[in-house]
């Protein structure tokens, strides 16, 4: 019960089209004792749902395509870590694979599209996000 409170929680700082997508599947608040710097890392893997255009009996899921890390918008003052999971599709007979493609991760980054025009806007340098 207080997994599924938390991740419900969790959700409301959450992008909702990020959640359209994806599941919070689990979580971790991690702390690194000499800087004393505190982050939140949240794991996401992609709902079972094949890419439109596709035939759901020509393909079939086959896992999911090593995790991406992309950092989005700090939660009281914590670095958070959206650590995403996506689903590889094949094609039964042809074994070509296909996934789905989100234009929400920032083109050449690894922030969020929100974080990514959030810190264009105050002249912050992304790469500095977090030091």
């Amino acid at each position: 019960m207080q997994t599924e409170l938390s991740k419900a929680l969790l959700q409301e700082f959450l992008p909702e089209l990020l959640l359209e997508h994806f599941e919070v599947v689990k979580f971790h608040q991690l702390g690194e004792v000499s800087s004393k710097k505190m982050e939140y890392v949240i794991y996401l893997d992609e709902r079972n749902i094949l890419p439109q255009g596709y035939s759901k009996t020509e393909y079939e899921s086959k896992g999911f395509l090593p995790a991406s890390s992309v950092q989005d918008f700090p939660i009281r003052g914590k670095a958070v870590y959206l650590v995403i999971r996506r689903h590889r599709w094949r094609h039964k007979k042809t074994k070509e694979e296909i996934t789905n493609d989100y234009s929400f991760i920032a083109e050449g980054s690894r922030l969020t599209v929100e974080l990514s025009d959030f810190l264009k806007d105050t002249d912050r340098d992304p790469r500095r996000y977090d030091k």
